[in-house]
């Protein structure tokens, strides 16, 4: 699924395309090809996902075809290399909203071969081969002239070229720029190839045939190396798609078949060998193994799985033999999901990409500018020339996309999945963590440690009026109250009206009378007075960390179930950490009581608590929080949380792998239960932002920079071409750091680094 929310204005029965686009890298290269499609009638909404040069379009069925879509991409100086259609349906995002979405339908072989390339086109490895061959022979000639000339060793040595080679170096090699230029016109566009051209044709025109080779030799190179540095950001997407098998062998009545990955569908049973990748999101039905997660959780140490327990496309079975049942598959399971929207994650732009969007805007017009001041000022043609070469917007427009994709590839090997980069850089600025307690904090699985009966009233009567309210519920206390039932041998009885009361507890008639069962605001609300000694009794049960839930029948108290929850591990050192990275101020939001919520709070090492909320109250908190001047970010369990981690700043799901609403109800999602995560999602963020400053304001120093020595004539055409490709790469190697998370290990009371 694509998710096309805030890019497109989705309208209904209307139609969505998914095009590879070669080329569309960063703002400059995709803006031709953004202005052709929203140029062609029909089309609703275009969206460049540029550092994995694909285009997504949404258009109206019977007015726009995807042929017309095509043609416009061809155009705009783009071939299309790969075309899949999509269907638009709304899914629910946990909000209760609707969030526009997209599944693409499978490509037919048809559609890979749409759009080929033809001899003329850059992609031609032959044709490219021989302009980059001839290109060579010329530049290496030229060079070797210049170089020879300047030490006096070879007076007229460039006059080794002959007119007739260079310019023919110049029309071949210099061809793909022609032609983008020519088509930027055609749709009233000036592009950096158009400012390329003008340079090139005002160094033939002035016969320098070898100074107009050398440039186009130049550009030809700065191109080449921005692909290939490109390449390793995008490295990341391509080790998550290649998680995914491509067969899978599923078991039917005559025995195992195997088939290709597509033809898998949810039910199927999969059988999996050792040390074969599991191929689908599914249920254990038979057998039992180590299974690697690493490649989707991150966990390092492989997990036991026998039958009932969950299992994750891509990860590894290491030992045993299973049969899988498949629940989720292709780009419905937790790794196509994750895949997905590692793909999308440059879509959700950083606010710092504003300033690089405008920058690309006015940069080729002031380029213009600069060169004619160059040429009506100090009447110096060829420095003119050299101003026009010099010029190359992309490293600014590369600067956010690459180092977003990098970091959210990065963090999604090791099971942390940020939405794009708004989400990076707000992270980058959190100073104020609020925390949901039970599940997140704690490990959600709360045991009944104590049960007390009042009004004559045994524990084990107490327990079965108790899970006859419980088990309409689906709150950790409904469950421990189920299993201490079980180990009584208590059975739920009959209730009528039952009703769930979020942040306070259950309410129904059970045998004739009321029954309300939970927090001391539900006992207020029923009118249930509560007596000194058995609020004494319960506050020592709270002062141990423990949450007590209240039952009242008619009004009055006649039982007390005591649960308890142990906290996480690595709690406390991932909070002083926090502290560290400027996280100066945590909050831990919860539905309990103020005793028991503070008794957890000591042992995590945080101070600020606030009690009794219900989910209003929650939101309530962020919002004066934020009102306060703070930058929030809000830790929760993904779903009941879910209005809270949307009004924070940034909103952290925890333990989200195989969850599908989690998956969508948060900006960052970590994969497993695991604490040192949300430091390393802080540190990534403020790695990211960091690495994004630095790409913008290098490429917008070294343009300047070279401008003006192209002006002055400090350089000529030929070093300003060659000077383009420096940006570029160095923007790219810059984000590749990215790539890599720096080892780190978040110990009881410590942090260290490797």
């Amino acid at each position: 699924m694509l998710d096309l929310s805030g890019v497109t204005n989705v309208e209904d029965g209307a139609q969505a395309i998914e095009l590879t686009v070669p080329g569309v890298c960063c703002i400059e290269c995709g803006q031709g090809v953004d202005a052709a499609l929203r140029a062609t009638p029909g089309v609703t909404g275009v969206r460049i996902l540029g550092t994995s040069e694909k285009v997504l379009v949404t258009y109206r069925n019977g007015t726009a075809t995807p042929s017309d879509l095509l043609h416009a991409v061809e155009r705009a100086g783009h071939h299309v290399q790969v075309w899949r259609s999509a269907q638009i349906g709304m899914v629910e995002n946990g909000l209760g909203a609707g969030t526009q979405m997209v599944a693409l339908d499978a490509i037919a072989p048809e559609d890979a071969t749409h759009g080929r390339r033809t001899p003329w086109q850059v992609g031609d490895r032959t044709f490219a081969t021989l302009r980059l061959a001839l290109l060579g022979l010329v530049a290496a000639i030229a060079l070797a002239g210049i170089a020879g000339e300047s030490l006096g060793l070879l007076r007229g040595a460039i006059d080794l070229v002959p007119a007739p080679l260079a310019i023919a170096a110049v029309i071949l090699g210099g061809y793909p720029i022609f032609r983008r230029a020519y088509l930027g016109l055609r749709i009233r566009r000036v592009n950096t190839d158009l400012v390329m051209t003008v340079g090139i044709l005002a160094a033939a025109a002035i016969r320098e045939f070898e100074s107009a080779a050398l440039i186009v030799f130049f550009v030809t190179v700065a191109h080449y190396l921005e692909d290939l540095t490109i390449g390793r950001a995008r490295r990341a997407v391509e080790q998550l798609a290649a998680l995914a098998p491509k067969t899978a062998r599923v078991k039917g009545p005559a025995g195992e078949i195997e088939v290709g990955i597509d033809a898998l569908r949810p039910g199927d049973v999969v059988v999996v060998r050792p040390g074969e990748r599991i191929p689908v999101d599914g249920k254990v039905v038979s057998g039992q193994s180590s299974v690697n997660q690493a490649p989707i959780t991150g966990e390092p140490i492989p997990v036991e799985k026998e039958q009932g327990d969950d299992v994750f496309a891509g990860t590894i079975n290491e030992f045993g033999f299973l049969e899988v049942e498949a629940v989720r598959v292709g780009e419905n399971s937790t790794l196509g999901r994750i895949l997905q929207l590692v793909q999308e994650a440059e879509a959700h732009k950083a606010p710092v990409q504003r300033f690089a969007d405008r920058f690309s805007a006015v940069f080729l017009p002031l380029v213009l500018t600069a060169a004619a001041l160059t040429l009506l000022v100090g009447h110096h043609l060829v420095a003119a020339i050299a101003v026009l070469v010099a010029a190359c917007p992309c490293a600014v427009g590369l600067a956010t996309p690459l180092s977003v994709v990098a970091a959210v590839g990065a963090g999604a090997r090791h099971g942390l999945l940020i939405k794009g980069g708004r989400h990076l850089e707000a992270l980058a600025k959190v100073d104020t963590l609020a925390v949901d307690k039970t599940g997140t904090l704690t490990h959600g699985r709360p045991a009944v440690s104590d049960v007390v009966g009042l009004g004559g009233l045994t524990p084990d009567e107490v327990v079965g009026l108790a899970v006859t309210l419980e088990h309409y519920s689906e709150h950790p206390l409904a469950t421990a109250v189920l299993t201490e039932a079980r180990s009584r041998g208590l059975a739920p009885a009959a209730a009528e009206d039952v009703r769930v009361l979020p942040g306070r507890g259950v309410a129904g008639i059970v045998e004739g009378h009321m029954l309300a069962l939970g927090t001391r605001r539900l006992l207020a609300e029923q009118g249930a007075a509560i007596p000194a000694d058995v609020e004494r009794q319960a506050t020592e049960f709270e002062a141990e960390g423990k949450t007590v839930a209240w039952l009242a029948r008619e009004g009055e108290v006649v039982g007390l179930i005591v649960a308890s929850d142990t906290l996480r591990p690595w709690v406390e050192a991932a909070v002083a950490e926090l502290r560290q990275l400027g996280v100066r101020r945590v909050v831990l939001l919860t539905g309990d009581n103020e005793r028991a919520a503070a008794a957890i709070a000591r042992q995590a090492g945080i101070v600020e608590v606030a009690a009794n909320l219900l989910p209003e109250d929650k939101i309530a908190t962020v919002r004066r929080l934020q009102a306060e001047g703070r930058r929030v970010a809000m830790i929760g369990d993904g779903i009941n949380d879910a209005p809270a981690l949307t009004q924070a700043d940034v909103g952290i799901a925890m333990g989200v792998a195989g969850t599908d609403i989690a998956l969508e109800a948060a900006a960052v999602a970590l994969l497993r239960d695991d604490w040192r995560q949300v430091p390393e999602a802080v540190r990534l963020g403020r790695r990211t932002y960091g690495v994004i400053r630095q790409n913008i304001l290098f490429g917008i120093a070294f343009n300047v920079l070279a401008m003006g020595l192209a002006a002055t004539g400090l350089i000529g055409p030929a070093i300003a071409a060659a000077s383009q490709a420096v940006p570029d790469v160095a923007v790219a190697l810059n984000a590749a750091r990215l790539i890599h998370l720096p080892r780190r290990a978040v110990t009881a009371g410590r942090v260290t680094g490797a």
